[in-house]
């Protein structure tokens, strides 16, 4: 794919420049035609004008019309080159002041259409705001391809990033927002509102099933416990295994208090720290430092770091394909969001109003600080085509018309000489 630059260098798209270009050499033939039989009817003319008088009115049409169209040729051709290859004298106009042309042409730009007064005006008749919303509204209908142009363009430019250097700066910029991010504060507030919306129960209960499971499963250990810190004297006696069992009831006992009465003093008690912790994490400086150490801990652990590679790429490749597949990527909700926002846009005037505003400001935005720039480069591509190049354009761009001119000097001579040659009847 070329560049943008040399498709500005080069003229832009082929196909239209090779239809004018044709239609210039056909109106190029006829006038040069012209002027041929113009020359055979005053050579035929010359040799029979003594047959009738009539002929000499035939010779002096034919006479007078090579001399008008070769006049005009010779102003058509001075144009763009020296007629006949001859350096006459102000002739090759176009190639030799091409870039005075440019300069012009910059200036004209400038002083004509890059005023900040004349973009406004005109933007006042453009509502940007309702073709958005009509392309909104049938994303699929005549604006196809406008909407797969720009889709393949975007996933081509997506695909053409280093993906590597992109997930790394991304990466980079999550790590420094969660560095700089207080999560002690909503901890806090979440468990406040858990609390007061009584959302903690399911969790203590979840909490004290666990404990259950926990206990029975490391029954063996509490009692291994028990017997290593007794004494000979209660191991010989039992007594180990016997506290080792009110122990465990007790426990046991605890627990499915706490599941059986949701008013449980040890359940009121747990309650009653959360409250705490929620105050503690918002106002508590020490623990708000604590928190946020085991943030910095977590951040930096290699688990967090394999997840993150996992969201890029995975987000990575969802652009690329919403972005080659516009129809996919315009289903379902997301599609009827915008076909939603499209029909706001048309029927909202105040929404309709402001979008309008924006382009409007933006627009004359872009002309204030890039206009300058936007003539320097009309300027700079023009002073960088060669003189072929810029006869071929011009040429191309009003040849059919320059040969017009040829055919009308043609024609008008003839009459200006036929005029003249009855007038010499009269005087």
């Amino acid at each position: 794919m070329k560049p943008l630059s040399s498709k500005i260098a080069n003229g832009g798209g082929k196909g239209a420049a090779a239809k004018t270009s044709n239609a210039g050499q056909d109106m190029k033939i006829i006038a040069t035609g012209m002027l041929v039989v113009m020359a055979i009817i005053y050579v035929t003319s010359k040799s029979y004008e003594t047959v009738h008088p009539a002929i000499g009115f035939v010779r002096a049409f034919a006479e007078a019309a090579m001399v008008g169209g070769l006049a005009d040729w010779f102003a058509v051709t001075a144009l763009f080159r020296h007629p006949m290859g001859l350096p006459i004298p102000h002739t090759a106009i176009i190639p030799r002041n091409k870039d005075r042309i440019g300069d012009t042409l910059a200036s004209f730009l400038k002083d004509n259409f890059l005023i900040s007064r004349l973009v406004a005006q005109r933007m006042r008749h453009v509502d940007l705001a309702s073709g958005i919303g009509r392309f909104l509204q049938s994303p699929s209908g005549g604006e196809g391809r406008i909407k797969f142009g720009a889709s393949r363009l975007l996933g081509d430019a997506i695909a053409s990033l280093d993906k590597d250097r992109l997930g790394t700066m991304f990466k980079g910029a999550v790590k420094k927002q969660a560095v700089n991010l207080d999560i002690a504060t909503p901890l806090g507030q979440i468990l406040e509102v858990v609390m007061a919306e009584n959302r903690h129960g399911p969790l203590i209960d979840s909490t004290i099933r666990w404990a259950y499971r926990t206990l029975d499963t490391n029954e063996m250990v509490i009692r291994n416990i028990v017997s290593d810190r007794a004494n000979a004297v209660m191991r010989w006696t039992g007594l180990d295994d016997r506290v080792a069992n009110e122990v465990l009831d007790g426990l046991y006992k605890l627990l499915a208090d706490m599941a059986a009465d949701p008013h449980h003093p040890v359940r009121a008690k747990t309650e009653e720290s959360l409250m705490h912790l929620a105050a503690e994490l918002r106002h508590d400086p020490g623990l708000r430092k604590k928190v946020n150490e085991w943030k910095l801990e977590l951040i930096e652990n290699p688990a967090i770091a394999s997840w993150l590679d996992g969201i890029w790429e995975q987000g990575r490749e969802a652009l690329l394909r919403a972005a080659r597949d516009p129809d996919a990527a315009l289903a379902g909700q997301f599609g009827d969001a915008l076909i939603q926002l499209g029909n706001s846009l048309q029927q909202d005037e105040q929404l309709n109003r402001q979008i309008n505003r924006f382009g409007r400001r933006a627009v004359i935005g872009v002309v204030d600080s890039y206009g300058d720039n936007i003539v320097k480069l009309v300027s700079e591509t023009i002073r960088s085509w060669d003189t072929q190049t810029i006869t071929d354009r011009v040429e191309n761009a009003v040849g059919r018309d320059l040969q017009f001119i040829r055919v009308n000097g043609t024609l008008v001579g003839g009459l200006v000489g036929l005029l003249l040659h009855l007038l010499g009847y009269w005087i």
